[in-house]
């Protein structure tokens, strides 16, 4: 008789109808309780007139023809009297019912909390209990019914009813289906996962019989938006429905390989997919099912005509359920299949927890970056620019350094990149450039006899494209009092070569102001020398790679030596001064002055030092090595 608890409502609120087996005409709803029970126990109570007696006839009459099961029970919830409804309903005669457990009819001890509400009700401290249930009609077929059970007023016992609400369960169940699917591919939706996952990992973190994990394949089509936009809405819809048949047998053939853990395939919306393995066992399976799922979709698609081909982009998660939520989960999976297509696409990646710390952190960087320029986090250190030919100081180099507080100093390249993509290196550059030439003017002050160091200051190209660079540099040097011939601003080769329009419109007024231009890390970029002729540039700045190959006299890297010596000639044709990166022993040093090179710059001469130690490096006559 029993099956599984469905729902208890204990101290529900009115009485619900619903659909029965049969119909049955209710009667006045004001008519006490009390009188029901005595015409159902065989009670009469005292006739002051014949009407009154006809009218409790008829109410006993009522109770054992109505087609609602109903039945009465003592506090111990025992049957007392039952009518030919409810004998029906458990296949029983009604007779028989007698002094039977109503709980074990209706199938009310088969949850505790059920059961809880239900004794409430017995021992009189709830008015009334209701709940749903599906019974096992005798026949053979399931039946879901309304179960109300609630105190007969003054009396010690309870009435029983059960109302059949198959109809509006099944009804109930379709609407369910179509809300929490997907109409196109049929199988579960957003709304529906996040429920299952949820639960999963609920019951996961507590059951001693799974394995305790769970995984996820977070998956993409790339270029589907292609198909969509060249073949219309309809192919994509049926394309979509074809990978989501594929995907259903892909994780069928994990279960039936034996691959432990319950499947889910749902589709998250537009071509995003998502297959969840409850009781995972570990990487090795959601891996095997990441390249199941990608050979199976790299096959051609057939569709009315069509011939498609799609790859896929998978995210991979697959971690222990205790600790884990629905949203870390997803958040993991989403920057795992971001990863992936990043890394090309057409693969999949598992997750990788350093990586994640790492995209985290410059997260949290790039979030903080504008405020920290209003907070003064910022500063510049400057390292020597030095002449080969003596040995002195001609120059330095503004290295802006972020002294944040909660991951120290942080060199360039932890955050130029992220400033340059969120726009903040407008703003940071701006402050960069006004620090520098305040720095240099004060410099130039305090050594007036002394020939000025000329100060060297990147600029990325956002900063032309996004600002006005010619205003904000007239700006800063007519606020410092800095000569224009004492600023160099360094581009990198990728942004000046190419460069038209705006920003080589920008680098010429600058040039025409007096401002020197400089190609910083030459040789790693475009490396387009019958462009220089036509850029209003004045240094190059050779990369640093190749001066490592004038590293050892013994072992020397004759490629390196031919290709800087062949760069310094065309750039001294070309009235370029020409300075050599990460210059780091005298070796190198020497063997640069031979071939010309101008000047040079590394950790031989100083590492990037505080203003105040340049100044120690002027008052001893701007001598950093020899």
């Amino acid at each position: 008789m029993r099956e599984r608890a469905v729902s208890g409502q204990p101290e529900g609120t009115g009485r619900t109808p619903g659909a029965t087996l049969s119909s049955v005409t209710e009667r006045d709803s004001t008519t006490s309780d009390s009188t029901i029970k005595d015409a159902c126990c065989g009670r009469h109570a005292p006739a002051p007139c014949d009407d009154t007696a006809a009218s409790l006839g008829d109410y006993r009459a009522a109770f054992y023809v109505g087609r609602v099961p109903m039945a009465v029970l003592n506090r111990d919830g025992l049957v007392l009297a039952a009518n030919p409804a409810f004998g029906e309903l458990v296949g029983t005669d009604p007779d028989e019912l007698v002094a039977a457990t109503a709980a074990d009819l209706t199938d009310l001890g088969a949850d505790p909390r059920v059961w809880t509400a239900y004794r409430e009700v017995l021992c009189g401290r709830s008015d009334r209990f209701r709940c749903t249930r599906r019974l096992k009609h005798p026949e053979g077929q399931s039946v879901w019914v309304e179960v109300t059970v609630e105190p007969l007023t003054g009396e010690e016992r309870v009435l029983l009813t059960v109302a059949d609400i198959s109809d509006r369960h099944d009804l109930l169940a379709r609407l369910r289906h179509l809300q929490m699917h997907d109409p196109v591919t049929r199988l579960p939706n957003r709304a529906l996962f996040f429920e299952r996952l949820s639960t999963t990992l609920e019951t996961s973190a507590v059951e001693a019989s799974g394995t305790g994990r769970i995984g996820l394949c977070y998956l993409d089509l790339d270029g589907f938006k292609a198909v969509n936009d060249t073949l219309g809405h309809r192919v994509g819809d049926r394309l979509l429905s074809a990978v989501a048949q594929r995907l259903m047998r892909c994780a069928e053939s994990a279960a039936d390989r034996g691959g432990r853990g319950r499947h889910l395939v749902a589709r998250l919306g537009g071509d995003e997919f998502a297959l969840l393995v409850e009781d995972s066992t570990g990487t090795d399976q959601l891996a095997e099912l990441a390249q199941r799922v990608l050979d199976a979709l790299q096959r051609p698609f057939d569709l009315a005509g069509q011939r498609l081909s799609v790859s896929a982009s998978i995210g991979v998660v697959e971690r222990t359920a205790t600790g884990t939520t629905a949203t870390g989960l997803m958040q993991a999976a989403d920057t795992t299949l971001f990863w992936a297509k990043e890394d090309g696409k057409a693969r999949w990646t598992l997750f990788d927890p350093e990586r994640n710390a790492h995209r985290m952190t410059r997260q949290a960087l790039s979030s903080t970056l504008r405020p920290a320029v209003d907070r003064g986090e910022f500063t510049l250190e400057y390292q020597p620019l030095v002449g080969l030919d003596d040995g002195r100081a001609q120059g330095v180099e503004a290295l802006v350094r972020w002294r944040h507080p909660q991951f120290g100093t942080l060199s360039p390249n932890r955050f130029i990149a992220l400033a340059e993509e969120n726009g903040a290196i407008v703003e940071l550059g701006r402050w960069v450039l006004e620090r520098a030439c305040h720095q240099a003017r004060a410099w130039q002050l305090a050594h007036p006899a002394d020939q000025p160091l000329f100060v060297s200051v990147n600029v990325a190209v956002r900063q032309v494209w996004d600002s006005d660079l010619v205003a904000d540099v007239a700006g800063i040097l007519a606020e410092t009092g800095l000569p224009p011939q004492l600023l160099q601003l360094e581009l990198t080769e990728s942004a000046v070569m190419g460069s038209a329009g705006r920003p080589l419109q920008a680098l010429q007024a600058l040039s025409d102001m007096g401002v020197r231009i400089a190609i910083d890390d030459f040789g790693t970029g475009y490396s387009n020398l019958a462009y220089l002729s036509r850029l209003p540039v004045s240094v190059l700045k050779l990369d640093g790679s190749f001066v490592h190959g004038f590293r050892s006299q013994e072992h020397p890297n004759p490629a390196d030596e031919m290709i800087v010596e062949a760069l310094v000639a065309l750039a001294h044709r070309l009235g370029l001064t020409v300075t050599a990166e990460c210059v780091e022993s005298a070796e190198q040093a020497e063997r640069l002055r031979r071939i010309g090179c101008d000047t040079g710059q590394g950790w031989l001469y100083s590492r990037p030092v505080a203003p105040d130690r340049v100044e120690a490096l002027l008052d001893a006559g701007r001598h950093t090595g020899s």
